[in-house]
């Protein structure tokens, strides 16, 4: 008799939560004979502490949080792994309509290059003496804050003295911004779109021309939960992989659109979904723009859960002094991510796979077939000012972000 494995998932009403959502929706998960609970949620704060207590098994959850858990940084703070992301890129930075207009006037352009963008803000910043331009992101432990901050200091700007960065739920920011509470945010899908569409905001770059290819979220598992039900964590992977699949055929987008619709999840028109889903982005006045790897469900290892990626994060926890470097830390942050658990659950599935559980960030510049157990082509990665991230000498690349 085949055992049944009852999971009870977290999930924020976001677009990236699609792979949870298909494999309930879809009967990816009960082929695996997963039964998936699903408990949509407001606030990154209250995923967390649900898997403290113990509420939720797993949850779709911000990349760098796990880390942040096991580093003691966030409480209560459940012992966490991750192993598997739920997809690369997903999110952008939006700014309201004067912003834009201003940004515009220093040479911001339309199609949605970060390093122009940057510029043309260091510039605008640099002729106001009006108060302090305000972001928002949806907490700090998240990529959008790292990403944001990383994109405003290569642009020249340092994000703790001249922007004030503010924290928001993901669904609250684009009525903040046209309520004039804050000039811009980074945030994921659908609340860009949405911005765009309702609040009269404007695209100033994407998340995939920031860092190319790099996480946003992941499925975040209870440490202790994960050590006492390997099979049922193992046949949920392979339910959200298959889901992963379906989620990036094209013809399967107008259903996904309608199933993420529904009052149960996002609960937003699909319309506001579709954009980002096909990569045909609405950037403000009427424009739009094709950005084909601005969410990417399954290609180029999507949800292979790379410790360089864990350890990025890490770097950016210490940049911005929220946690000191030593050998500890670092040991714990690249532990975080499992890709040994992802590999063991996909091994049936016959998955290509990543011979490395790491790579050297920004070292592919264009899509490249690689090594591994199968057929598979990883890139183009990296960081928009052409800097790169190499794992395994972390102390110099911390070194270089602090100006030491």
């Amino acid at each position: 008799m085949t055992t049944r494995h009852h999971i009870t998932a977290g999930f924020l009403p976001l677009l990236d939560s699609a792979l949870l959502v298909v494999a309930r929706e879809k009967g990816f998960a009960e082929a695996q004979s997963v039964e998936l609970t699903l408990v949509r949620e407001r606030s990154w704060a209250t995923i967390r502490d649900r898997l403290a207590v113990s509420h939720f098994d797993v949850a779709h959850i911000l990349a760098p949080m796990p880390i942040a858990c096991n580093l003691g940084l966030s409480a209560p703070a459940p012992k966490m792994v991750v192993p598997m992301a739920l997809g690369l890129g997903g999110n952008a930075v939006t700014v309201s309509a004067a912003l834009w207009d201003a940004m515009a006037k220093c040479g911001a352009t339309d199609d949605l290059d970060a390093r122009a963008s940057g510029a043309a803000l260091r510039r605008v910043i640099d002729r106001r003496n009006e108060e302090t331009l305000r972001f928002g992101v949806v907490h700090p432990y998240s990529a959008h804050n790292y990403e944001l901050r990383y994109w405003l200091a290569a642009s020249g700007i340092d994000p703790d003295r001249e922007i004030e960065i503010v924290v928001l739920p993901p669904p609250d920011m684009g009525d903040a911004l046209a309520a004039g509470l804050i000039d811009g945010y980074c945030a994921g899908e659908p609340w860009n779109t949405f911005g765009v569409l309702k609040r009269s905001a404007h695209l100033a770059t994407v998340k995939a021309a920031i860092w190319k290819s790099s996480p946003e979220k992941v499925l975040g598992v209870n440490a202790r939960w994960s050590e006492g039900h390997p099979e049922a964590l193992h046949a949920l992977l392979r339910a959200l992989y298959s889901a992963s699949l379906w989620c990036a055929e094209p013809q399967n987008h107008g259903e996904l659109a309608n199933l993420l619709a529904g009052p149960s999840y996002v609960a937003r028109p699909a319309e506001l979904l579709l954009p980002a889903l096909r990569g045909v982005l609405p950037i403000g006045a009427g424009q739009t723009r094709v950005v084909t790897d601005f969410f990417v469900p399954n290609a180029k290892a999507a949800t292979f859960p790379w410790k360089s990626h864990a350890l990025w994060f890490y770097t950016q926890m210490v940049r911005w002094h929220q946690v000191e470097h030593t050998a500890e830390h670092q040991n714990i942050a690249g532990g975080t991510y499992r890709p040994d658990i992802y590999r063991n659950a996909m091994r049936s599935l016959g998955v290509a796979l990543p011979s490395a559980s790491a790579k050297v960030e920004g070292a592919l510049r264009t899509e490249t077939p690689v090594g591994s157990s199968g057929a598979l082509t990883l890139g183009p990665d990296g960081f928009f000012d052409g800097s790169l991230f190499d794992p395994d000498d972390i102390t110099t690349y911390i070194a270089a972000q602090l100006g030491q």
